[in-house]
């Protein structure tokens, strides 16, 4: 399959990765569950492996029909772009910067407001960590509004194509940064999201809660103040656990609890917004009140 192909059909991107992401969870997997190198909360376990794909399989039926109406509003924007970016190596590095910056916003806007964080949710209720857990992804990011934060690429003068390209190659990089095989990359760790870095934001840890959301490089929460180095030992999982390897329980439960909350009788306008919108943080504390 060769670039063009790829470009014009960029969902085949991850398909041409998942050979590699299966060698890498099969050499994962006999490192620390057949030679026990590695922490048991590396270990992989069937029931959560299986819910982990499932919901692999649930996101990318999600994404590819909801792409459909999402692509088209990306060209009629396209059709309305402040620029005319011809793609050539300089323009892809532009791109890929400029994506993972927006997803840098659109990460750290998925932890901080309740709405984003029902869905994104799923990937941090893992109580483990491995390479399968970059699979544990939520049906909901179309109505959370995921695509919104690549809009100004479009409108920049980025072609859609590419555009999606680059964010699904992002998202394939990612796979790599869930491990706990990798203590530390080195120099590396100075520029790039790493294992290490991302293990920091699957923590529950106090000090741990909402770093490092970095996609590619690390860059960004050290210059807008989320970095976080990884010191104590990483508890992996979320403060009110869900408690459940049900596949439509993970996806659905904290969609429940927030919209039956923001049903309650007697609250204002104000109130309701305050629960879909606020930082999640706010309603847990809440809740313990």
């Amino acid at each position: 399959m060769d670039i063009n192909t790829l470009i014009s059909h960029p969902e085949y991107l991850l398909l041409v990765l998942a050979p590699l992401f299966v060698l890498c969870m099969v050499a994962e997997w006999y490192w620390g569950d057949k030679r026990q190198h590695l922490a048991e909360s590396a270990r992989y376990k069937p029931t959560e492996v299986l819910c982990n794909f499932v919901l692999a399989g649930m996101h990318q039926l999600s994404d590819l029909l909801t792409g459909l109406l999402i692509s088209q509003l990306y060209l009629m924007l396209f059709a309305w772009r402040l620029f005319e970016i011809e793609m050539n190596v300089m323009s892809f590095v532009a791109l890929v910067l400029a994506q993972d910056f927006c997803y840098y916003w659109f990460h750290r806007a998925s932890h901080r407001v309740r709405w984003m964080w029902a869905a994104h949710v799923v990937h941090h209720s893992s109580e483990n960590m491995n390479f399968s857990t970059a699979f544990r992804q939520s049906l909901m990011y179309p109505l959370a509004g995921m695509w919104l934060f690549w809009l100004p690429l479009v409108i920049i003068g980025f072609d859609p194509k590419w555009v999606i390209f680059v964010v699904l190659l992002n998202l394939g990089l990612q796979f790599f940064v869930h491990t706990q095989a990798i203590k530390s990359l080195g120099p590396l760790e100075w520029l790039f999201n790493t294992p290490s870095h991302h293990r920091v934001h699957h923590g529950r840890n106090p000090q741990y809660i909402d770093k490092n959301y970095a996609g590619v490089f690390i860059i960004w929460d050290k210059l807008f103040g989320s970095f976080e180095k990884e010191q104590q030992a990483v508890e992996y999982g979320i403060t009110q656990p869900i408690n459940s390897f049900n596949p439509l329980v993970v996806t659905f439960k904290e969609w429940r609890t927030m919209l039956r909350e923001v049903n309650v009788a007697g609250l204002s306008f104000k109130q309701r917004w305050r629960v879909l919108f606020a930082p999640p943080t706010k309603q847990a504390e809440k809740s313990k009140h």
